[in-house]
């Protein structure tokens, strides 16, 4: 049952269905527990003639296969604006219906059949997570190589740890996830233990919860919050995009920042991690290879996604000459258009050293060039939030023309 000082404040819960079944198993559930429930049986097309005023928590009862279901759900999220948070029961799981959730943001999700003490649970969990203020969504980064060994993971990781010592004036947290199953490099290059156990959750992926997440997190010293998976070098599979549905739907909810280290390889669950993030950015390298990996995926990307995303090119290991052989400035701008966010100077040996050493850059030495350009990327108070241009259309870039 909702209890503390959840339970103070508020004790309504709304349910909106038209599932008569799962209407009479809340009004079982919930009619013991002292709560104050509401059932509105209209379903969530129906909401617009409710008052939440005073409800702790609503939950949405939707069904998937009915397309006036979702464009109903987006309004209703839009007026409760998080408070009070809003828990979507549905009685399928695919990769669409995961997409629409990850761009409504609920506060949670429960799949059909479900037992009634989960809906308790989860009531409870996020009626006590909105009770101390505003519900926050995450901001969340997302990096993408273009190319093998481009340095993304080494930018994810910093950025991590950017975002990290930035709030912690303000008591913001940072997560770092590494979603590389396969061949993941962060946990590593920190020097922590993975303890992701993917075999425990995926049979269930209804069972991660925020206890559970709590034991399959490890902790840097710096105090960021990584998600790893051990190394699984042999199996090459993907995994059910329920997992990594789930998953990040927790992560965001708990963090202010989330970091994500995404592989080369697209899968299942791919197109839903780009949608959900509020920033993309591919990287590459300054070579001309790198350049045309670059154009190719941001391409691939808008007419894949649409403009559900907004793909920012990163150009890393960039050295700038005056004279002599090599990519300049105007060339990346000529091929990427406004597309290309910025570009990373070259260090290798500073790069190195802190990978050995599993520290952030800084550490090693402050006001660096590298951590300088990487601030005025990712910095949260100074991005602005925009569309970006299309790349130069491939018979005018000069990188194509070589």
């Amino acid at each position: 049952m909702l209890n503390g000082s959840a339970q103070a404040a508020k004790t309504k819960v709304v349910v909106l269905t038209t599932d008569g079944e799962f209407a009479q198993s809340v009004r079982t559930t919930f009619g013991s527990s002292g709560i104050e429930l509401s059932v509105a049986n209209g379903g969530i097309a129906g909401h617009a003639a409710l008052d939440f005023a005073d409800a702790a928590v609503v939950v949405a009862d939707i069904d998937s296969t009915r397309p006036e279901d979702f464009p109903a759900l987006q309004r209703l999220v839009a007026r409760l604006g998080g408070r009070p948070p809003l828990i979507v029961v549905t009685q399928s799981f695919n990769e669409t219906v995961a997409r629409q959730l990850l761009q409504v943001r609920v506060a949670d999700f429960l799949i059909k059949p479900l037992a009634p003490i989960d809906l308790v649970r989860a009531c409870a969990r996020v009626a006590q997570q909105g009770n101390g203020g505003d519900t926050k969504e995450a901001q969340i980064y997302t990096f993408l190589p273009a190319a093998g060994g481009v340095g993304v993971s080494t930018l994810a990781i910093q950025t991590a740890l950017l975002l990290l010592r930035s709030g912690q004036r303000s008591g913001a947290s940072t997560c770092l996830v590494d979603l590389d199953f396969q061949h993941g490099a962060c946990a590593d290059y920190l020097d922590i233990e993975p303890r992701l156990d993917l075999g425990e959750i995926e049979p269930r992926p209804e069972r991660l919860d925020g206890q559970l997440l709590e034991i399959m997190l490890s902790h840097h010293s710096s105090g960021l919050a990584v998600i790893a998976a051990p190394h699984r070098p042999a199996e090459m599979r993907s995994f059910d995009p329920n997992v990594v549905t789930r998953l990040l739907d927790l992560v965001s909810t708990r963090f202010d920042y989330v970091v994500i280290d995404t592989p080369r390889t697209w899968f299942s669950w791919t197109d839903n991690v780009l949608i959900g993030s509020n920033r993309l950015f591919i990287v590459t390298e300054s070579t001309v290879p790198g350049l045309r990996y670059a154009q190719n995926l941001v391409t691939a990307i808008i007419e894949r996604l649409g403009d559900d995303v907004q793909p920012q090119v990163i150009v890393n290991r960039f050295e700038q000459r005056m004279f002599g052989p090599g990519l300049r400035r105007a060339d990346l701008k000529q091929a990427l258009g406004g597309a290309l966010a910025g570009t990373i100077p070259n260090n290798y040996a500073l790069v190195r050293e802190a990978i050995d050493r599993g520290v952030p850059l800084e550490e090693v030495k402050p006001r660096n060039p590298v951590t300088t350009e990487l601030k005025k990327l990712i910095d949260p108070h100074t991005a602005a939030q925009r569309k970006p241009a299309a790349p130069a259309e491939r018979g005018r870039s000069p990188v194509t023309a070589r």
